[in-house]
Protein backbone atom coordinates (compact mmCIF):
# COMPACT_ATOMS: atom_id res chain seq x y z
CA UNK A 1 0.00 0.00 0.00
CA UNK A 2 1.39 3.61 -0.71
CA UNK A 3 1.03 5.90 1.85
CA UNK A 4 -1.41 9.03 1.01
CA UNK A 5 -0.19 11.66 3.00
CA UNK A 6 -2.64 14.51 4.27
CA UNK A 7 -0.89 18.37 3.22
CA UNK A 8 -0.11 19.88 6.63
CA UNK A 9 -1.08 22.71 5.73
CA UNK A 10 -4.37 21.56 5.21
CA UNK A 11 -7.07 22.43 7.24
CA UNK A 12 -8.86 19.80 9.64
CA UNK A 13 -12.15 20.83 11.88
CA UNK A 14 -11.22 21.01 15.02
CA UNK A 15 -14.19 20.76 17.26
CA UNK A 16 -14.44 19.35 21.16
CA UNK A 17 -14.54 15.52 21.34
CA UNK A 18 -15.50 12.95 24.02
CA UNK A 19 -12.30 12.79 25.75
CA UNK A 20 -10.46 9.72 26.24
CA UNK A 21 -11.48 6.50 27.97
CA UNK A 22 -9.51 5.24 30.73
CA UNK A 23 -11.88 2.36 31.96
CA UNK A 24 -14.71 0.42 30.61
CA UNK A 25 -18.10 -0.06 32.16
CA UNK A 26 -17.33 -0.47 36.40
CA UNK A 27 -20.90 -1.94 37.27
CA UNK A 28 -19.89 -4.86 35.26
CA UNK A 29 -17.31 -7.52 35.31
CA UNK A 30 -15.69 -7.33 32.34
CA UNK A 31 -11.66 -6.61 31.75
CA UNK A 32 -9.63 -6.67 28.79
CA UNK A 33 -6.16 -7.07 28.02
CA UNK A 34 -5.30 -4.83 25.51
CA UNK A 35 -1.95 -5.72 23.15
CA UNK A 36 -0.38 -3.28 22.02
CA UNK A 37 1.62 -4.53 18.63
CA UNK A 38 4.52 -2.46 17.42
CA UNK A 39 7.61 -4.28 16.85
CA UNK A 40 8.62 -8.50 16.41
CA UNK A 41 6.68 -11.25 16.36
CA UNK A 42 8.57 -13.65 18.28
CA UNK A 43 6.08 -14.72 21.22
CA UNK A 44 2.63 -13.90 19.07
CA UNK A 45 2.34 -17.08 18.21
CA UNK A 46 2.37 -18.35 22.12
CA UNK A 47 0.49 -15.24 22.66
CA UNK A 48 -2.08 -16.15 20.34
CA UNK A 49 -1.72 -19.80 21.73
CA UNK A 50 -2.16 -19.45 25.26
CA UNK A 51 -5.49 -17.29 24.55
CA UNK A 52 -7.04 -20.13 22.56
CA UNK A 53 -6.43 -22.47 25.05
CA UNK A 54 -8.27 -20.21 27.71
CA UNK A 55 -10.89 -19.63 25.24
CA UNK A 56 -10.45 -15.77 25.83
CA UNK A 57 -10.82 -12.66 23.29
CA UNK A 58 -9.58 -9.35 23.65
CA UNK A 59 -8.21 -6.67 21.50
CA UNK A 60 -4.42 -5.89 19.92
CA UNK A 61 -3.92 -2.00 18.32
CA UNK A 62 -1.33 -2.56 15.58
CA UNK A 63 0.66 -0.10 13.74
CA UNK A 64 0.69 0.47 10.67
CA UNK A 65 4.61 -0.02 10.18
CA UNK A 66 4.34 -3.30 11.95
CA UNK A 67 1.02 -4.54 9.65
CA UNK A 68 3.05 -3.07 6.49
CA UNK A 69 5.81 -6.15 7.38
CA UNK A 70 3.73 -8.87 9.01
CA UNK A 71 0.24 -9.03 7.35
CA UNK A 72 0.22 -12.72 7.83
CA UNK A 73 0.18 -11.90 11.49
CA UNK A 74 -2.83 -9.46 11.49
CA UNK A 75 -4.86 -12.26 9.17
CA UNK A 76 -3.70 -14.48 12.19
CA UNK A 77 -5.13 -12.59 15.09
CA UNK A 78 -7.96 -11.78 12.84
CA UNK A 79 -9.04 -15.19 12.42
CA UNK A 80 -8.90 -16.03 15.89
CA UNK A 81 -11.39 -13.72 16.22
CA UNK A 82 -9.76 -11.05 18.82
CA UNK A 83 -10.85 -6.99 17.96
CA UNK A 84 -8.17 -4.99 16.18
CA UNK A 85 -7.67 -1.35 17.28
CA UNK A 86 -5.68 1.29 15.34
CA UNK A 87 -1.90 2.28 17.07
CA UNK A 88 -0.86 4.85 14.55
CA UNK A 89 1.08 4.65 11.37
CA UNK A 90 4.35 5.14 12.98
CA UNK A 91 3.95 5.24 16.31
CA UNK A 92 4.23 9.18 16.86
CA UNK A 93 3.82 11.14 19.61
CA UNK A 94 0.21 12.85 18.87
CA UNK A 95 0.61 16.23 21.24
CA UNK A 96 3.60 17.06 19.34
CA UNK A 97 1.70 16.99 16.07
CA UNK A 98 -0.67 18.95 14.11
CA UNK A 99 -4.26 18.16 13.53
CA UNK A 100 -3.22 17.22 9.88
CA UNK A 101 -0.14 14.90 11.28
CA UNK A 102 -2.43 13.02 13.82
CA UNK A 103 -5.03 12.59 11.27
CA UNK A 104 -2.19 11.32 8.61
CA UNK A 105 -1.33 8.87 11.40
CA UNK A 106 -4.54 7.23 12.12
CA UNK A 107 -6.04 7.36 8.50
CA UNK A 108 -3.31 5.83 6.91
CA UNK A 109 -2.79 2.74 9.29
CA UNK A 110 -6.67 2.47 9.15
CA UNK A 111 -6.72 2.27 5.51
CA UNK A 112 -3.68 0.01 5.39
CA UNK A 113 -5.94 -3.10 7.97
CA UNK A 114 -8.94 -1.89 5.80
CA UNK A 115 -6.55 -2.90 2.37
CA UNK A 116 -5.03 -6.06 4.23
CA UNK A 117 -7.33 -7.40 6.40
CA UNK A 118 -10.74 -5.97 5.31
CA UNK A 119 -11.69 -4.52 8.90
CA UNK A 120 -12.85 -0.87 9.89
CA UNK A 121 -11.08 -0.42 13.01
CA UNK A 122 -12.66 2.15 15.36
CA UNK A 123 -10.80 2.51 18.75
CA UNK A 124 -7.56 4.33 18.50
CA UNK A 125 -4.72 3.47 21.50
CA UNK A 126 -2.68 6.76 21.07
CA UNK A 127 1.20 5.38 21.02
CA UNK A 128 3.13 6.54 24.34
CA UNK A 129 -0.40 7.17 25.81
CA UNK A 130 0.25 11.20 24.39
CA UNK A 131 -3.20 12.19 23.99
CA UNK A 132 -4.93 16.02 24.02
CA UNK A 133 -7.81 17.49 23.02
CA UNK A 134 -6.43 17.80 19.81
CA UNK A 135 -6.01 13.91 18.99
CA UNK A 136 -9.05 13.03 20.96
CA UNK A 137 -10.61 15.60 18.18
CA UNK A 138 -8.64 14.26 15.19
CA UNK A 139 -9.84 10.72 15.88
CA UNK A 140 -13.55 11.77 17.10
CA UNK A 141 -13.62 13.40 13.43
CA UNK A 142 -12.49 9.63 11.51
CA UNK A 143 -14.96 7.79 13.71
CA UNK A 144 -12.40 6.52 16.16
CA UNK A 145 -13.01 6.22 20.17
CA UNK A 146 -9.60 7.33 21.92
CA UNK A 147 -8.56 4.13 24.56
CA UNK A 148 -6.36 4.90 27.24
CA UNK A 149 -5.97 2.01 30.18
CA UNK A 150 -6.85 2.11 34.07
CA UNK A 151 -3.77 -0.92 34.48
CA UNK A 152 -0.45 -0.96 33.15
CA UNK A 153 2.12 -3.73 33.01
CA UNK A 154 4.83 -1.70 31.53
CA UNK A 155 6.67 -4.59 30.34
CA UNK A 156 8.31 -2.88 27.77
CA UNK A 157 10.36 -1.58 30.47
CA UNK A 158 10.22 -3.92 33.49
CA UNK A 159 11.22 -7.66 31.92
CA UNK A 160 10.04 -9.31 34.81
CA UNK A 161 7.17 -11.98 34.67
CA UNK A 162 6.16 -11.91 37.89
CA UNK A 163 6.00 -7.85 38.15
CA UNK A 164 3.66 -8.20 34.97
CA UNK A 165 1.78 -10.90 36.88
CA UNK A 166 1.33 -8.49 40.20
CA UNK A 167 0.05 -5.29 38.16
CA UNK A 168 -2.22 -7.33 35.90
CA UNK A 169 -4.03 -8.82 38.58
CA UNK A 170 -3.73 -7.20 41.62
CA UNK A 171 -6.67 -5.59 43.46
CA UNK A 172 -8.19 -5.80 39.75
CA UNK A 173 -11.98 -4.95 38.81
CA UNK A 174 -14.87 -4.52 36.91
CA UNK A 175 -14.24 -2.35 34.11
CA UNK A 176 -10.43 -2.34 33.91
CA UNK A 177 -8.60 -2.39 30.26
CA UNK A 178 -5.43 -4.04 31.13
CA UNK A 179 -2.11 -2.66 28.89
CA UNK A 180 0.41 -5.29 28.13
CA UNK A 181 2.93 -5.88 24.89
CA UNK A 182 3.65 -9.05 23.30
CA UNK A 183 7.25 -9.58 25.43
CA UNK A 184 8.94 -12.58 26.13
CA UNK A 185 7.95 -11.62 30.45
CA UNK A 186 4.09 -11.00 29.21
CA UNK A 187 4.24 -14.06 27.40
CA UNK A 188 5.20 -16.23 30.31
CA UNK A 189 2.65 -14.69 32.53
CA UNK A 190 -0.01 -14.86 30.43
CA UNK A 191 -1.66 -18.08 31.08
CA UNK A 192 -1.22 -17.46 35.09
CA UNK A 193 -2.77 -13.71 34.88
CA UNK A 194 -6.04 -14.98 32.55
CA UNK A 195 -6.50 -18.07 35.18
CA UNK A 196 -5.91 -15.32 38.30
CA UNK A 197 -8.45 -12.84 36.67
CA UNK A 198 -11.10 -15.59 36.06
CA UNK A 199 -11.09 -16.89 39.41
CA UNK A 200 -11.73 -13.59 40.50
CA UNK A 201 -15.11 -14.16 38.54
CA UNK A 202 -14.00 -11.35 35.87
CA UNK A 203 -14.63 -11.99 32.61
CA UNK A 204 -11.86 -11.41 29.57
CA UNK A 205 -12.99 -9.78 26.62
CA UNK A 206 -12.67 -7.23 23.83
CA UNK A 207 -12.10 -3.76 24.56
CA UNK A 208 -15.42 -2.46 23.01
CA UNK A 209 -17.46 -5.39 24.99
CA UNK A 210 -15.98 -3.93 28.47
CA UNK A 211 -16.98 -0.17 27.31
CA UNK A 212 -20.46 -1.41 25.68
CA UNK A 213 -22.59 -0.77 28.71
CA UNK A 214 -20.84 2.69 29.64
CA UNK A 215 -21.33 4.07 26.56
Amino acid sequence: MSISLFSPASTIAYQSASPAIYHGDRQSNKVSLMINVYWGTEYLDEMLSILRENNVKTTFFVGGCWVAKNNDYLIKIKNDGHEIGNHGYFHKDGVKLSSSENKNEIYNNHELVKEVAGIEMNLFAPPSGSVNDIVTSVASNLGYRTIMWSRDTIDWRDKNSDLIYERATNKTIGGDLILMHPTECTTRALDKIIKTLKNKNLILTTVTDTLDQRV
